[in-house]
């Protein structure tokens, strides 16, 4: 059984989309895209520097778009459930029918706008902790007053707050833990900080007409696979503000009996989280198209 992920924020670098928007159709593809959302992706996946696309308005719309464009390079799939981090999950919406291509755009720029202004207005950031045991770490955290924004499974958690916390945090890390890694994002995400954000979108949503997944969609909010189209789109908009629970994710996978994992464009991130978490799979991450070849053997032999 194949799963296909879609990565989340931090995972961008800069140029990392240039060699996929040369295969056929992929340029007009994105110029359509980017007159529709008003945001120039091509430019910014392709000749914007690290900073440029660190911001969330802009890196998520990218991460999106990217998602969609390698999903559709491998061809006719069969996949038997799909799942996104963060903002992946829009993606991964996309990919399960929830939403069409044009609505998962649009829903994303609004996110990443709404997003943006909410980092705004008080400043923010998030780190990854290495190392320790979530039943020590999390209780450290909330005694710094941070979220564990992102639990990811494989010994990772994402913490995030203001600045001041952050740099408590790096001068007293939890038990156990080896490493305080400060991210490449523009503000605490999956916090109260985004409770502004998640009203923006909760009326963006209104004008969307959800249809329900095709494939097993499942849910950063609780690991759980969601069968209504109504409740995906509900939990894209409560998910900006909740903690992201991919180790729940990753729990579910083997539930339903993952064999193999093909991370989509720009991948790397969540492969690498699997091959702790999830012992026995196959892992492939589209990194660019010469990974396309591999791919499609890979769904070829464990696509449902």
């Amino acid at each position: 059984m194949l799963v296909l992920v879609a990565p989340g924020q931090g995972s961008q670098t800069p140029g990392f989309l240039t060699e996929w928007l040369e295969l056929p159709g992929a340029a007009d593809r994105v110029a359509a895209w980017s007159d529709a959302i008003g945001l120039d992706l091509a430019h910014y996946g392709t000749k914007a520097d690290a900073d440029e696309i660190r911001d969330t308005a802009v890196a998520q719309p990218l991460l999106v778009a990217a998602g969609l464009l390698s999903a559709s390079a491998l061809g006719d799939i069969d996949p038997g459930a799909v799942a996104g981090h963060s903002v992946g999950e829009i993606t991964a919406a996309a990919l399960a029918g929830v939403l069409d291509d044009a609505a998962a755009l649009s829903l994303v720029r609004k996110r990443g706008l709404a997003m943006a202004d909410a980092a705004a207005i008080t400043e923010t950031g998030m780190a990854a902790l290495l190392g320790g045991d979530p039943e020590v770490t999390v209780p450290h955290l909330e005694k710094l007053g941070l979220t564990p924004a992102n639990i990811n499974g494989g010994g990772q958690i994402v913490a995030a707050g203001t600045m001041e916390q952050i740099a408590a945090l790096e001068a007293d890390k939890p038990e156990g833990v080896r490493r305080v890694v400060p991210l490449k994002v523009a503000g605490a995400f999956h916090t109260h900080h985004m409770g502004p954000a998640v009203e923006t979108l909760a009326e963006a949503a209104k004008a969307l007409a959800p249809a329900d997944p095709k494939v097993a969609y499942v849910s950063n909010k609780d690991g759980e696979a969601v069968a209504s189209g109504a409740e995906v789109l509900e939990r894209l908009v409560g998910q900006v503000a909740n903690p992201v629970r991919w180790d729940l994710c990753m729990e579910t996978f083997k539930e339903l009996g993952v064999t193999a994992l093909v991370e989509l464009c720009p991948g790397g991130t969540l492969t690498g989280l699997a091959k702790r978490a999830l012992p026995g799979v196959k892992t492939l991450a589209l990194k660019t198209p010469a990974d396309l070849d591999a791919a499609r053997e890979l769904i070829a032999e464990h696509a449902a």
